[in-house]
């Protein structure tokens, strides 16, 4: 069981990770300086149509400060929507960043970051060209306060809870899986279809690049090999009974649109250095051991719009404390958009592997619990909806010491927020992160087999 003091929440660990998470990876940045009063980089990290992620980091050039309050205005209509390491409010194009518990003390010369999620209307995104810090301007010298520029505006006007996402969400290839060369399975091979474990069996063990679609249910046994460059589609209502596949020591693979139950070992492993596997859009129920297990080195995996209920041991990634030498600097995947559906544990447990990325997933009613980071894995939890999950992410998990985790964005129903720590690696691909209070429906709404055309 886990000791007391792996569950600890470390908060000045906490607000470490996230001002270097927040600081990575700039695209665009301005500065606004001050010989004595504040200094602010903003940046732009990641845009995409209609949105965007913005990074801040404010720096105290007077006289020390307790709580602080940040202001700049928009003047093309950007609107903030999400934020981290801040309290963010917007009321027109005004908007106000005040302080969390771990950030307010500001010394001379000290600095904090924080970051947020935007909307824009894809014409035009220009950076704020000035700032003021408790009401002192940043403008190159000293100053003294000033009134707010427009009178009777609230200091933190309400913003709404549950705001659409601003583009539909994406549904295709994201993540890991579009790294080192990218994932494209068989290509534009001619489609097989198969409807029998023997002509399954067979298809998946071939040389050269396949696509091969399930047809109907197949029962079989053990775990069936499958080689390098195949795409696996599931025809409507294509199911495995009893096996599972084994990606081992492959690469370029995709598997899409199956509902595996009842399987004897693994659903989908995934071993032996095994890289560029795409596992989208399956249902996994009432198994034996791991619906997804990644391990032995592999790397460049993304794992999204899967469905998993009724069942307890569901994603590890990482097999073994002792695996280190192998799995250090691999076991790079990418889960989201995900609906564990009551699945009990390991949504996923991650060894080794940095940065893993848990995105806009749905939990619900997960008793044992939702993330786990060990053995000195970095895992970014970002943007998830957590219900009814009375332990939503922590560090260490049985034997295994602590990993590092950063958590910002997610959204808590009747469910604590977690254990977090240390940093994690900058994510290196684009991505469109959903509003976390949106995730249950949009989730709910797609994951699983059966919800794509292929």
């Amino acid at each position: 069981m886990r000791t007391s003091q792996r569950r600890m929440t470390l908060l000045a660990t906490t607000a470490a990770a996230t001002a270097a998470l927040v600081t990575g990876g700039l695209l665009t940045a301005v500065s606004a300086q001050a010989a004595a009063g504040c200094q602010v980089a903003y940046s732009v990290a990641s845009q995409w149509p209609g949105g965007f992620t913005g990074n801040v980091t404010v720096t105290n050039l007077g006289d020390p400060v307790s709580g602080w309050t940040l202001r700049w205005s928009y003047g093309a209509g950007q609107q903030v929507s999400q934020a981290w390491g801040a309290t963010v409010t917007q009321s027109g194009g005004q908007v106000s960043a005040t302080n969390v518990d771990y950030n307010g003390n500001l010394a001379t010369n000290g600095s904090t970051s924080f970051g947020f999620n935007a909307s824009w209307n894809n014409s035009s995104n220009p950076a704020p060209t000035s700032f003021t810090l408790n009401n002192v301007a940043c403008t190159g010298g000293t100053t003294t306060p000033t009134t707010p520029t427009t009178p009777g505006t609230p200091t933190t006007p309400p913003i709404p809870s549950d705001p659409p996402p601003s583009v539909p969400p994406q549904t295709g290839l994201v993540g890991w899986a579009t790294q080192n060369g990218g994932t494209t399975g068989g290509g534009g091979a001619p489609a097989t279809t198969v409807s029998n474990a023997s002509a399954l069996t067979s298809a998946l063990n071939a040389t050269g690049s396949a696509v091969i679609r399930v047809s109907g249910t197949i029962s079989c046994s053990g775990m069936l090999r499958v080689r390098s460059n195949k795409t696996i589609l599931g025809n409507s209502g294509a199911t495995i009974v009893g096996c599972g596949l084994n990606v081992s020591g492959d690469r370029n693979v995709i598997i899409r649109n199956l509902t595996f139950r009842d399987w004897n070992d693994d659903a989908i492993n995934v071993q032996e250095s095994a890289t560029n596997i795409w596992i989208d859009h399956n249902t996994f129920s009432n198994g034996y051991d791991g619906a997804v297990d990644i391990k032995r080195g592999s790397d460049f995996v993304t794992v999204s719009w899967n469905r998993v209920f009724n069942h307890d041991k569901t994603m590890l990634l990482g097999h073994s404390d002792d695996n280190g030498a192998q799995d250090t600097g691999h076991l790079r995947v990418t889960y989201h958009h995900n609906w564990f559906d009551g699945s009990k544990q390991r949504n996923p447990r991650v060894r080794f592997g940095n940065p893993v990325h848990v995105y806009n997933n749905y939990y619900r009613a997960n008793t044992g619990y939702g993330v786990a980071s060990t053995e000195n894995a970095g895992v970014l939890v970002e943007g998830n909806y957590f219900e009814n999950v009375p332990d939503t992410y922590h560090l260490g998990e049985a034997d295994s010491g602590p990993g590092r985790l950063v958590a910002r964005n997610n959204y808590f129903v009747n469910s604590p927020a977690g254990q977090t720590g240390g940093s994690v690696a900058s994510i290196p691909y684009s991505y469109q992160l959903d509003t976390a209070s949106t995730v249950k429906s949009i989730v709910t709404a797609g994951a699983g087999a059966g919800r794509i055309t292929v």
